[in-house]
């Protein structure tokens, strides 16, 4: 260890008062999800979840839609509706968001704008040929998100970013 980390002093501490789930809302989320409903009720916490709708995957082949965007929409804010419903039978408090954009993007721009203290986001384990056709929404989360990053693995294994 250095002199100036010696001399710094303790760090400072960490206080979580709001964590930002970034979910797709699907099953393939639910470990995420869980693993957001846990904090917040450990840390006494406010949970707000976000859900971005890329228009670029409800497109088919040929230009076609295969949903509207405002179906999708309906769809979420129901899905994020049982989420509020489950805050309330387990103490948590929450809210939700629902915009349409780029998922990556969207997700660090809404944990700026609404101050997240940690932003937890799932991973579907695509893999390194994934990651590399694909672009991965938690790579980029990690790489530019301004506060901390959980990942949660579909399997269930957690990183901290």
């Amino acid at each position: 260890m250095n002199r100036a980390m010696l001399s710094a002093g303790p760090p400072p501490s960490v206080s979580i008062s709001r964590i930002l789930l970034a979910t797709d809302l699907s099953h393939a989320s639910d470990v995420a999800t869980d693993w957001a409903f846990d904090l917040a009720a450990r840390l006494g916490a406010a949970l707000l979840v976000f859900s971005v709708i890329d228009q670029r995957e409800l497109r088919l082949p040929g230009g076609r839609f295969r949903a509207r965007v405002d179906q999708v929409r309906e769809l979420r804010e129901v899905a994020a509706q049982h989420l509020v419903q489950r805050g309330r039978r387990t103490g948590v408090p929450v809210t939700f968001l629902v915009w349409d954009g780029d998922p990556a993007e969207s997700i660090v721009a809404v944990a700026q704008a609404e101050r997240a203290d940690l932003l937890l986001v799932g991973s579907h384990g695509r893999g390194a040929l994934g990651r590399l056709l694909l672009g991965s929404v938690s790579d980029y989360v990690v790489r530019n998100a301004l506060c901390p990053v959980l990942v949660a693995r579909a399997g269930g294994h957690a990183e901290a970013a």
